[in-house]
Order: C-alpha cells, then sequence, then structure tokens
C-alpha cells in the first residue's frame, strides 16, 4: 500500500534495514511511496524479504565499496545501523563514530546525494554516562564534522518498543505476569516511543525540507514523560484486566556488582554484554525525558500511539483490553 501516490519517488539509502527498528523504517518509507535500497550482511542461507521497490546492498558499515553501491543514486540517506553491546570502548566507536563518518563520506561524495538522517540516541544527550551514549554524541558529531554539502539532522529516539521488540518485552512480558523489576530507587522520569511512529517521524522528515544541523528529541508526546506508577498503572489495566504489579526493587549496588562481573567474563570470552557499570548508570539516570517541539515545528509531524495501546499491540493483546484505558 502506497500512502502518499501522489508524490513522487525518492530513493533512500538505510543501514540497519534488518534490526527492529530498521525493519520498521524499511516498511514504513516503501509504504509512503519512496524506493529503498538497503544494506545487510550476508551469511550463509540467508533470505532477504523482497518488496516493490526495495534493493538490498551486501556488506557493512566497514565495507567502503557497499558503502558505495548503497549510496548510488540515493538522495537520502537514513543511517539507523549502531552497536547498543560492546566489552570495550573502541567496540561502540567503531560503530557508532567511525561508521557515522565512513557513510557520510560516501553519501558526500555521490552525485545526487543531498540530505542525511542520523538515528541517535536519547543516551547522546548524557555521554558521560557511558561509552555507547559517548559513542552515540561522537557519532552526531562526526556526521557534523563529514556532511560537507549534505543537508543533515539527527534524531534522538528515548526507549522505543514495539511489536519484535527484544529489549523490552522482558520487561512487559513480567508485568503481564504480575511482577515488574525496578531498578535503583525507581523515582526517575522516562520518556517512551513506539516503532510505528518513529518510522512514521522518519518519514516525515524525508518528506519534508528542513534546517540543516538540527538534532531533535522524540517522544510519544506524554507530557513529562513517565514514571514507574504511571506505567504499572496502564499495564496493570491493559495487560491484568486492573489484578495488581509488584514491584521487585534492584537495589543499584547490586546492578553495579553483577554488571561488573558481566564485564569481566565478557572481556575474557569474548561476548558483546549488554549489563554494564554504564549501563547501569544509564538506566538508573534520573530524567529521560523528552519532548517533540522542535521536531514538530520543522516537519508538522505528531505521534499517533499512546502507551496503552503501543503496550498491547507489542503483547498481542485485543482492542477490547483497552477499554476504559486512558491513552
Amino acid at each position: 500500500m502506497n500512502d502518499a501516490p501522489g508524490r513522487a519517488s525518492t530513493v533512500v539509502a538505510l543501514t540497519g534495514a534488518t534490526g527492529f527498528i530498521g525493519n520498521a523504517l524499511r516498511e514504513r518509507l516503501l509504504r509512503g511511496g519512496h524506493a529503498v535500497r538497503a544494506l545487510y550482511r550476508p551469511r550463509r542461507g540467508r533470505v532477504m524479504p523482497q518488496a516493490p521497490g526495495l534493493t538490498w546492498v551486501a556488506g557493512d558499515l566497514g565495507d567502503r565499496d557497499a558503502l558505495a553501491a548503497l549510496v548510488e543514486g540515493a538522495k537520502v540517506v537514513v543511517h539507523c545501523a549502531g552497536n547498543v553491546r560492546g566489552a570495550r570502548r573502541e567496540d561502540f566507536d567503531l560503530v557508532n563514530e567511525k561508521g557515522v563518518a565512513d557513510i557520510a563520506q560516501a553519501a558526500r561524495g555521490t552525485a545526487g546525494c543531498e540530505r542525511f538522517l542520523l538515528i541517535s540516541s536519547l543516551a547522546a544527550r548524557e555521554p558521560q554516562l557511558s561509552d555507547y551514549a559517548r559513542s552515540k554524541r561522537l557519532g552526531e558529531e562526526a556526521l557534523a564534522a563529514h556532511a560537507g554539502h549534505l543537508a543533515w539532522a539527527a534524531i534522538r529516539p528515548p526507549a522505543v518498543y514495539g511489536p519484535g521488540d527484544r529489549e523490552m518485552l522482558p520487561l512487559f512480558e513480567g508485568m503481564a505476569r504480575g511482577l515488574a523489576p525496578i531498578p535503583g530507587d525507581g523515582r526517575g522520569r522516562f520518556s517512551m516511543i513506539h516503532v510505528a511512529d518513529l518510522a512514521s517521524a522518519v518519514l516525515a522528515w524525508v518528506d519534508n525540507d528542513g534546517v540543516s544541523g538540527a538534532i531533535h528529541e522524540l517522544d510519544d508526546g506524554h507530557a513529562r514523560g513517565y514514571d514507574w506508577d504511571t506505567v504499572l498503572a496502564t499495564a496493570a489495566r491493559v495487560l491484568r484486566d486492573g489484578a495488581p504489579i509488584r514491584r521487585l526493587r534492584i537495589p543499584v549496588a547490586c546492578l553495579r556488582v553483577v554488571a561488573g562481573v558481566n564485564l569481566l567474563a565478557a572481556r575474557l570470552f569474548g561476548y558483546a554484554p549488554m549489563l554494564t557499570p554504564g549501563k547501569v548508570r544509564e538506566i538508573t539516570h534520573a530524567d529521560w525525558t523528552c519532548d517533540n517541539r522542535t521536531f514538530t515545528e520543522a516537519t508538522g509531524w505528531h505521534p499517533a500511539i499512546g502507551f496503552a495501546e503501543g503496550l498491547a499491540q507489542t503483547l498481542g493483546k485485543t482492542p477490547a483490553a483497552l477499554n476504559g484505558v486512558p491513552q
């Protein structure tokens, strides 16, 4: 289905097109009437989904020839690929900083390429917290340094969830069973966004010329974000017919011990950890709230999915579960 049959097709080069967010972006751009050239890592037996207007380009961010092929003929680049797991600073910097610089340079050197959108992270606002957060800020700075004539922008989404998500799904499934692990004192506030709203925001940017050099924060429009009381009350109504959800508070000291052991083991055995001391600092940070004001002013975009509806979608609940639940 084409959401905008009267709009001329733009060729969009997309990285990270096979991940949770990238899948949603790829499908939304295609439905929006654009052609998509998508980067993927080939491996034995892998068969990529096919769709009208979709071209797959084999390679990765470290392959300059693949990047040149990806951006060839593209007017817009949407760079979604990133690394969220690592045992060392260089694990993040290689992808989240150098990868941005390399594809920006490829786009800058391609005739006809005019615009570049980086999917960053709200963590970039607090680069002192972790190697990941630092690398995302460095990625934004790398884009500014290497964009050249390209008009560019960066989007900083907060926690992204929705059908197909693996990171937040265990938390939501725990809530459905009546138990919610809460890191630290549980008094922080945070924003969220449904993956479909993030995808529609990217489409809005692609379809609207804006001021180059802008960095936008996005959320689902819930004023001042959420606290745990609001999240658990909503989850109880949507997932448990009003039955309470018990809080399991996890002291920061315990998280730090587990994260330290996990990081040491990851370095010894060569795997990429998620829970690290830096991640503990991220998840216990007091303020991860944001709003859409600058992005809405630039594009006219507005979020459409509130947390209650998004939570029901994520866990496959029927619309009846939303009766009487405020959005």
